[in-house]
């Protein structure tokens, strides 16, 4: 992966601007590409100001996880010191294959061990120069309240679907435990900001420990190039919804340029929570889901992760590996082998799999004596009162069906719940018939890959187990479809584990089905995990990232905000924030003026509901309407009555109604319309197809104007208000397809009118009059908000280039709010808009004043 990287970071608007360095000497670059790298000093490097991009090649990724991959152990020889070596089965330490081996890793993590504040520079020191890892030193208290209080009680229990009903079921929200979560976070981002270089390197953070170190990194970098992946499940928005700090981690994360998960249902419980809490829309473009936020592209990525093949090939190479699969064969001779490999905590399902084996045995009887259950049962990752409730009830019912099924020799179940070695879990993979996962939830399950692999076997697995390499080779799947891996396994029996009798039976099928059935499905779920590994996860990801980033060169930054409310603004350079005071001084000095003007989102906020105008805005138009230097017309979507009653006393305002089918140029004059139409006979056929959708999408309406039909939904559920919109617009457009309309969608509306209407066509007509009277405007204001002010940005723009206005003209076409739009200015909201146009009243009634001081004189 290749990009050029960035130096040109504005500062924060806050004026926080960062000073970093390095853990002890300069980390080394490698060139991924043949070319020439020019030589850039530190203090270019180092700079987050820096004026010009660099012209060095990317080659660095620093990966961000709760721990780092590796293992340490005390020193035996009496010095007190520290042996530290790579953790094979970390997937931080797996997913450098997708790298390339010119990539430079840095990790930064926690130790599982507690190191001593005496020690804690010698090994930062050796650990950095030895292993590229950073290490965050936590004190053991704020550790504990950060791991085992918000992480493992609050977060890791309602990401898997449980409320805290009560306090035994799962932890109810703690402010401190909070705020322990964020101060972790934050040391995070201190030790990245003390080995990253801003300009080149891109930030990968794993999982839900760091959700809101992203803003962290943000605030310190505008233009951090920075992925997140989620390795948990993330919840539906009415779980989400109950966290009490939901508003802020969703905001946290959103400062991630690429955001990843395992499956689509993650990504849209996401998406879900990001449209109903923050109003967030998304769109996919050419196959890449992306969310708008404040003119950043937040992308979202959707790739289970996958197993490290070489390692499990080269574990299943190792002597004892094959010793060990010689007496497990021995010891199983003549029984089918069931496998379960699980953690002993509730999420997993440990003993909704045993009593459906209990099931199995009570309905088949033929198995008993047959088929034996193994169930592996890791040690918990979590702790307190419902593992040990786990724990007793498994061993319950282990204890009952052994004593009702079991005899001399035959147990049905084999329970293992001390720490095995990877190569004995292997073993039992590979003597394994059946595989069988049945967590109630869970994220990314690798249990069935590796499984897959296993049975695939090789040179030395077939020899221990006497197989003819010639023969295909097969395996069954029985998952319950509430794991991140079973949309992936589409040869698996897919269960629901809360039902138990369909558990007990799918067991049944998995065992009886044909043995050319078991290759086939063997081969299917073969050639996609050999595939889809790691390293391909990794590249992947990475890849995307890289593109995500991709315009953050040509793009303006700067932040606003506190705390985790902040965020980063990013803007094409020619599309800038309107000043007050530039414009009013092209104002000033300006004598023939055109001034376009919306209504509904532009001088009244979209959530206030009563649109009725304000004194203060009635005060201002009459103030620009005196103005003899000034054509001012409001151009709005509303009908021409309630125009008129509004705006009355602003005699020479001229005003549009109706997206421009009506229009008069002053309060004395006549409305005509803009655009001849024979009939509306089309409204008959649009509005009982409007009045369906209506009857059933609650919160929805239907506007009727003299010229239009308008569908509105701004009050209905944001979800299922766009589907309705999506199809309302798809069946209008289908039943009207011979009809002189056009049906358009908009700000929570459908609308369907006469072809033709625009507001670009009143923005024409106003630039048309004044050149037929010899009046070349010299300054044109127009200002909107939505889509339908579009049309008149366009021919505003595009009148610059022709004769309808003077030479020296001063164009401001300004939208309301950052987002993609022909405006060449922006303000931020109607407030500011308000502001502005007030700014320019007071010019002109001090031009006023001071003409008749001048002729009283």
């Amino acid at each position: 992966m290749v990009s050029r990287s960035y130096t040109n970071l504005l500062d924060l608007a806050s004026g926080d601007t960062p000073t970093f360095g390095r853990v002890g000497k300069r980390l080394p670059r490698v060139m991924t590409v043949a070319g020439i790298m020019s030589d850039l000093d530190d203090e270019n490097t180092n700079s987050v100001n820096s004026d010009g991009p660099s012209s060095i090649s990317q080659d660095r990724v620093i990966i961000v996880g709760n721990q780092l991959p590796l293992q340490a152990v005390r020193k035996s020889d009496g010095d007190g010191g520290w042996d530290f070596r790579w953790d094979e089965d970390s997937l931080l330490l797996q997913l450098k294959d997708g790298l390339g081996e010119d990539v430079e890793v840095i990790y930064i993590g926690c130790l599982r061990q507690e190191i001593s504040p005496s020690e804690q520079d010698d090994v930062a020191q050796m650990l950095l120069e030895n292993f590229k890892c950073v290490p965050a030193f936590l004190p053991p208290d704020l550790f504990s309240r950060f791991y085992h209080g918000f992480c493992k009680q609050q977060l890791w229990p309602l990401f898997h679907y449980m409320l805290p009903l009560s306090p035994d079921l799962g932890g109810r929200f703690d402010r401190s435990l909070w705020q322990a979560y964020v101060s972790v976070n934050k040391i995070f981002a201190d030790k990245v900001m003390e080995v990253i270089n801003p300009d080149e390197d891109y930030v990968w953070v794993h999982d839900y420990h760091l959700m809101v170190l992203p803003t962290f990194l943000r605030k310190r970098f505008n233009r951090v190039k920075l992925g997140f992946f989620l390795h948990s499940p993330f919840p539906s928005s009415e779980i989400y919804r109950t966290l009490p700090v939901r508003d802020e981690i969703l905001r946290a994360l959103l400062n991630s340029d690429l955001i990843g998960f395992h499956t689509f249902d993650y990504a849209r419980h996401f998406l879900s929570c990001c449209s109903r809490m923050l109003g967030l829309a998304y769109q996919s473009k050419r196959g890449y889901i992306g969310l708008e936020y404040y003119g950043r592209t937040v992308s979202i990525k959707i790739l289970p992760v996958g197993i490290h093949m070489g390692q499990l090939q080269s574990v299943m190479n190792l002597p004892e590996t094959e010793t060990r699969i010689i007496e497990l064969k021995n010891q199983f001779r003549g029984r089918t082998v069931l496998l379960g490999v699980d953690d002993m905590d509730i999420f997993k399902g440990i003993s909704l799999k045993l009593l459906a084996m209990e099931q199995l045995l009570i309905q088949h009887p033929d198995w008993r004596g047959k088929v034996v259950l193994v169930q592996i049962a890791n040690p918990a990752r979590s702790r307190g009162k419902n593992v040990q409730e786990v724990q007793c009830e498994t061993y319950s019912i282990i204890k009952r069906i052994n004593e009702t099924f079991g005899r001399r020799g035959y147990d049905p179940v084999i329970l293992i719940d001390t720490p095995l070695q990877f190569y004995e879990r292997i073993a039992y993979y590979t003597i394994a018939d059946c595989c069988l996962v049945t967590a109630v939830r869970d994220g990314m399950n690798l249990i069935p890959y590796e499984y897959i692999i296993c049975r695939q076997g090789n040179e030395q697995v077939d020899k221990a187990l006497q197989l003819d390499r010639s023969v295909a080779k097969k395996s069954m799947l029985v998952v319950s479809e509430f794991i991140g891996c079973s949309p992936s396994l589409s040869g698996a029996i897919r269960v629901n584990p809360w039902n138990i009798d369909a558990v007990a039976e799918a067991m049944d099928s998995a065992l009886v089905v044909p043995e050319s059935e078991k290759q086939l499905r063997h081969e299917k779920h073969h050639r996609y995990v050999s595939t889809h590994d790691v390293g391909y996860w990794a590249h992947s990801f990475l890849q995307d990232l890289e593109r995500a980033c991709g315009d953050h060169l040509r793009r303006r930054c700067w932040g606003i905000g506190f705390g985790l409310g902040f965020r980063v603004i990013a803007l094409d350079p020619n599309f800038r924030k309107l000043s007050v005071d530039h414009i009013v001084s092209a104002y000033k000095r300006t004598k023939n003026r055109a001034i376009l003007l919306d209504y509904d989102g532009t001088m009244m906020a979209p959530t206030t509901i009563d649109k009725t105008p304000s004194p203060e805005v009635i005060g201002f138009l009459s103030s620009l309407c005196k103005d003899p230097k000034n054509v001012v017309f409001l151009v709005s979507g509303r009908d021409k009555e309630t125009l008129t009653k509004w705006f009355s006393s602003c005699e020479k305002l001229g005003m549009a109604a109706e997206h421009g089918y009506f229009m008069r140029p002053s309060h004395n004059g006549e409305w005509e319309t803009c655009v001849s139409v024979a009939d509306f006979d089309w409204k008959q056929t649009a509005e009982p197809v409007m009045r369906l959708y209506t009857e059933t999408t609650d919160g929805s309406s239907i506007e009727t104007k003299e010229s239009a039909i308008v569908w509105h939904y701004q009050y209905a559920d944001p979800d299922f208000g766009s589907c309705q919109a999506k199809e309302l617009l798809d069946h209008l457009e289908s039943v009207l397809s011979n009809e002189p309309v056009s049906v358009k969608s908009g700000q929570h509306i459908v609308e369907v009118k006469p072809q033709g209407v625009s507001k670009g066509l009143v923005a024409e007509r106003l630039l048309e009059t004044m050149h037929r009277k010899g009046v070349l405007p010299d300054f044109v204001l127009c200002v909107g908000d939505d889509r339908s002010d579009e049309d008149m940005f366009e021919v505003i723009m595009g009148a610059m280039a022709g004769s309808s206005l003077s030479p020296v003209a001063e164009v401001f076409a300004c939208t309301v709010g950052q987002k993609p739009s022909k405006a060449k200015y922006y303000l931020e909201d109607t407030s500011e808009i308000v502001r502005m146009l007030q700014g320019l009243a007071t010019a002109s009634d001090q031009a006023s004043r001071g003409s008749r001081a001048f002729h009283i004189e």
